[in-house]
């Protein structure tokens, strides 16, 4: 063993990131961290109703003022919200069933030895030099089927770094850079940009200002943040990342045997069967009459908006479960029903641990949002840099900085943007800022801190993926790596937005950085 890597297995990780680590680490574990959090909620909550703390805004989604209240949850009625309220927090917490569904195909696939020949194939073929770009390119694509990128992307990553010799925990982390701190960036128009694109239309509508935006409006910016990410990413991984990991020395270890004739024969049939699968699926969802499609009022049309809402996770299963079940029967893993089943058994073997964490989650999540300290904070943090008056590129760096800041307690990116459009649309509209470009802005910030905070919804789900390599792996292990992809992302995105500012291109087809208005010409 060399000097080098010596000195990387005694100080696994340097300097500050060290320190987030061994911090991070040596507090409970996360499940109970959610439940000390839950607490302090319920604490806070007490003052913040008593202190009468209260926001009152527009809200773009219900096109009408609300006023939310701080609600204490250290009295009887919180006392029965906490006990009434458990269970259903639980079973309806967002990536819960997303998960398990999901997972019920990935066992399949990984279990029939699909996952472990496809990744010896693919590592084959593509060059070690742009294995890294690769997976945080897939991790940032990976958002046009919106959270898929989370189950998929993220657990392959691992598999894929492993297997070429390097540390899994690397792999998950350029992963979950790509799929979650690139959650803006996309070479295509995803599920958020018309989502997004609707609050900022109701945001206008409310202001009377007569102006509507496509959902296309922010694509130019968007493809280019596709490549800045990647390449952020990339470099992160292998100048910082890696080098604090050092070597693994975990219990997993790649087979290294080569393929049988036996096995190619197996990805051939499992190709085929998910050609085939995907053909199908291409005909019930893409014809104008395809039967996926349901009417949407607000659009006067047929489209994919249920079926992206809710059957896509079905359809994931089915992706995973198809062609491991072709490549097991090829191989002779998967001979009948009993063997089907028991892969599927075995990959809920391994989710509960992550159930556990997902139940004291979902409380604090729940219990956050009930309280509306996030709505106050949220509130308050708008009036407070409306209240600066500064105009230009230093107000928008400054709304990118508080949208960040935000997102680490408000986890919804459409949540927090009901809030804050209505005030920093029409604001910066009078000031001559389209408002495309206000939006482009606040994707920056939310996208950037999303790896590195506890509310965002897969967090947890991303601790259990590293426990399969690193028993000891925690939250403090997750924030330690990805602090560095949410640092250089927030500064490399803004930069990106600063010039692009000065040389007065449009962020998205008839989306120009300036509009004229009244205020504007004064």
């Amino acid at each position: 063993m060399t000097k080098e890597k010596k000195v990387r297995d005694n100080n696994d990780v340097g300097g500050f990131l060290k320190g987030v680590e061994k911090i991070g680490n040596a507090l409970p574990h996360p499940a109970m961290i959610f439940a000390i959090l839950s607490v302090v909620v319920i604490i806070v909550s007490y003052f913040a109703a008593k202190a009468g703390l209260s926001a009152t805004y527009f809200d773009a989604k219900a096109g009408e003022e609300v006023t939310k209240e701080a609600v204490s949850l250290l009295n009887w009625e919180g006392l029965n919200y906490i006990f009434n309220s458990a269970t259903e927090n639980f079973t309806g917490f967002a990536p819960l069933g997303t998960v398990l569904v999901a997972m019920l195909g990935v066992g399949v696939a990984e279990n029939s030895g699909l996952f472990n020949a496809a990744l010896k194939r693919l590592l084959s073929n593509v060059p070690p030099y742009i294995l890294t770009a690769a997976v945080v390119f897939a991790g940032v694509m990976s958002n046009i089927a919106s959270d898929a990128g989370y189950l998929v992307v993220v657990p392959l990553g691992a598999l894929i770094f492993a297997n070429a010799g390097r540390h899994p925990l690397a792999g998950i982390a350029a992963a979950f850079a790509g799929v979650s701190g690139g959650f803006s960036a996309n070479l295509a128009i995803g599920t958020t940009d018309p989502l997004l694109t609707n609050i900022t239309n109701e945001a206008l509508k409310a202001s009377g200002i007569d102006m509507h935006l496509a959902a296309t409006c922010n694509w130019y910016f968007l493809a280019v943040s596709t490549f800045l990410i990647t390449i952020v990413g990339t470099l992160v991984t292998t100048k910082i990342v890696e080098k604090n990991l050092g070597v693994y020395n975990g219990s997993y270890k790649p087979d290294e045997t080569p393929l049988t004739d036996l096995e190619r024969k197996g990805l051939r049939n499992a190709l085929i069967a998910l050609l085939i699968f995907v053909a199908i699926m291409a005909a019930l969802m893409f014809p104008a009459n395809a039967p996926f499609r349901s009417f949407e009022e607000s659009k006067n049309a047929y489209t994919l908006k249920e079926f992206l809402g809710h059957g896509l996770i079905p359809a994931m299963l089915l992706l995973f479960l198809i062609p491991g079940l072709a490549y097991g029967k090829t191989i002779g893993k998967i001979n009948n029903s009993h063997d089907l089943v028991a892969a599927m058994t075995k990959a809920m073997q391994g989710m509960g641990g992550y159930l556990v964490l997902a139940f004291f989650a979902a409380q604090f999540v729940k219990y956050f949002e009930k309280t509306n300290l996030g709505l106050i904070l949220a509130k308050n943090g708008a009036e407070f840099l409306q209240s600066i008056k500064l105009e230009g590129l230093p107000l928008l760096i400054l709304f990118i900085l508080l949208a960040a800041f935000l997102n680490l307690f408000m986890g919804s990116a459409s949540a927090k943007w009901a809030i804050m459009a209505p005030i920093f649309v029409p604001m910066m509209y009078e000031i001559g800022l389209s408002p495309a470009l206000t939006q482009v802005a606040y994707r920056i910030g939310d996208s950037s801190t999303n790896i590195i905070t506890p509310l965002m919804s897969y967090f947890a789900m991303i601790v259990v993926f590293m426990q399969k390599y690193d028993k000891k792996a925690g939250l403090g292990t997750l924030t330690s790596m990805m602090l560095p992809y949410s640092m250089c992302f927030l500064v490399s995105w803004t930069a990106l937005m600063s010039i692009w500012y000065l040389l007065g291109w449009p962020v998205g087809p008839g989306a120009p950085l300036i509009v004229e208005t009244i205020s504007a010409l004064l």
